[in-house]
């Protein structure tokens, strides 16, 4: 009886806690601009022989394991790995138990070139029927070089059950980038947020830029191979190169990470929707047509009705550049997108928005500027209890370097920014609150600079 009465007292005390914290940011009126000076490791790319990048022993081993959701609720996997010298067994093995495996599947597999570059032979492999909240064990590969790894599915879609989510943005592969992944391992997040920007192999040209799809799929596998990334695609993936005859967008990124778009009848992998625990989470692509009439707009229209946010009522955006960004790197190029769809997020009560592009850190109050046009309105972003907070997590570690020029004075729209390093989390407790922290990647410290306490739109 004591103990339940202790429960009780502070489950209180913390929705006290909760309701004050909400009410400094929801009355808060001047935005934080960080005074910390970042002591970086140098923006470049670990160099191919580091162990970061290292191919697994064995002939023909699996490599580049990777794991997203396969369907629309959870109950469904996509597996995706590659092989270099042949293409191998297509099968995954898995079951409940390690290293018994009651259950088979079968996959495809693929491979293309990009200018004199081969890739390796690309499988993947849709595994259905899950049971929710069950860790599965699975191996892939032949005999003599077969790779054993484990997920856990999600819970069972419930309005209140937790889930812990990681957001993470323009990775790359430095040491930055390194410190950026292992950090984010030790939260006990569920599923990385991914919001464009992967490998940065653009950065390189001809045969190198293959490789360097490859360094980054195996410096990932050490997250990915075992938990769901939900992936959203950057300026960095279109790698548009017509001096190497290369001129089809998203080729190495549509090749090597598939997404389950046809389960939400979306017309292209670059944006979709999936249902994880008790979110909704709806991809969009900042590089594709989203003009009115346009697939995208369209989807997206009807993708919004079929929010059940009594089912999942927490609402998520994710895209690559940002709505509202106070930073001279990027400045305004959200805008266009922003136009479009900013009243729909108003209108659907969107909780939180999550971007990349902009390498720093950036959040914003509740705001909305959808009063305005050009005839009409004020031109400035207004409070809004309607709107989603934007958030700008950029700050993954690639060798672009950090974007450190913010404007000045800070807008009135910006609640906290940083020029750091670093990596999000979204921890649902409820229907109600969810936690919310970023966490600065500190020369190999994790520290958790800036939270609060989000409270549900709908």
């Amino acid at each position: 009886m004591l103990k339940n009465k202790g429960k009780e007292l502070l489950f209180v005390q913390w929705l006290l806690l909760s309701f004050v914290l909400l009410s400094c940011i929801n009355h808060a009126h001047a935005g934080v601009t960080s005074a910390f000076v970042r002591h970086e490791w140098p923006s470049v790319d670990i160099p191919l022989d580091n162990e970061a990048f290292a191919v697994p022993k064995g002939y023909n081993a699996p490599q580049q394991v990777h794991i997203t959701q396969g369907d629309y609720d959870g109950k469904a996997i996509i597996i995706s790995w590659v092989t270099t010298d042949k293409p191998g067994s297509n099968q995954v093995r898995y079951g409940m138990s390690d290293g018994k495996y009651d259950f088979t599947a079968e996959g495809t597999v693929q491979n293309y070139t990009f200018y004199n570059y081969k890739s390796g032979y690309i499988h993947q492999c849709l595994i259905g029927g899950l049971e929710y909240d069950t860790k599965y064990y699975y191996e892939i590969g032949d005999v003599n070089s077969a790779r054993k790894f484990w997920f856990q599915t999600p819970p069972k879609i419930d309005p209140d059950v937790p889930y812990k989510f990681g957001i993470i943005g323009d990775l790359g592969q430095t040491f930055n980038s390194l410190s950026t992944i292992q950090h984010y391992m030790e939260t006990g997040a569920q599923t990385v947020l991914f919001v464009g920007d992967l490998s940065y192999a653009d950065r390189y040209e001809y045969h190198d830029v293959g490789v360097r799809w490859d360094s980054w799929g195996r410096f990932i596998e050490q997250s990915a191979a075992y938990q769901p990334w939900i992936w959203s695609a950057g300026n960095h993936e279109i790698e548009y190169m017509p001096h190497m005859g290369e001129i089809i967008p998203f080729r190495n990124y549509l090749h090597r990470y598939p997404t389950p778009y046809l389960s939400t009848k979306s017309s292209s992998p670059l944006w979709y929707a999936v249902r994880r625990a008790s979110a909704h989470i709806i991809v969009l692509s900042s590089y594709s047509p989203f003009v009115k009439y346009t697939p995208q707009w369209r989807w997206l229209a009807k993708e919004l009705k079929r929010v059940d946010r009594d089912k999942t009522p927490w609402l998520i955006v994710l895209m690559h550049v940002p709505m509202y960004n106070s930073n001279d790197a990027h400045f305004m190029e959200g805008e266009s997108m922003r136009v479009v769809f900013e009243s729909w997020f108003c209108h659907y009560k969107v909780d939180i928005v999550f971007a990349g592009h902009v390498h720093a850190y950036e959040r914003s109050y509740r705001v909305s500027n959808i009063h305005y046009n050009i005839s009409s309105g004020s031109p400035f972003p207004a409070p809004d209890k309607s709107a989603p907070i934007y958030i700008t997590v950029g700050d993954g570690g690639n060798q672009e370097g950090l974007a450190q020029r913010f404007k000045d004075p800070q807008p009135d729209y910006s609640a906290f920014r940083e020029a750091s390093y670093g990596h999000s989390t979204l921890e649902i407790k409820n229907r109600t609150h969810a936690i919310y922290h970023w966490n600065r990647n500190d020369d190999g410290k994790r520290v958790p600079t800036d939270s609060f306490v989000l409270h549900n739109q709908y």
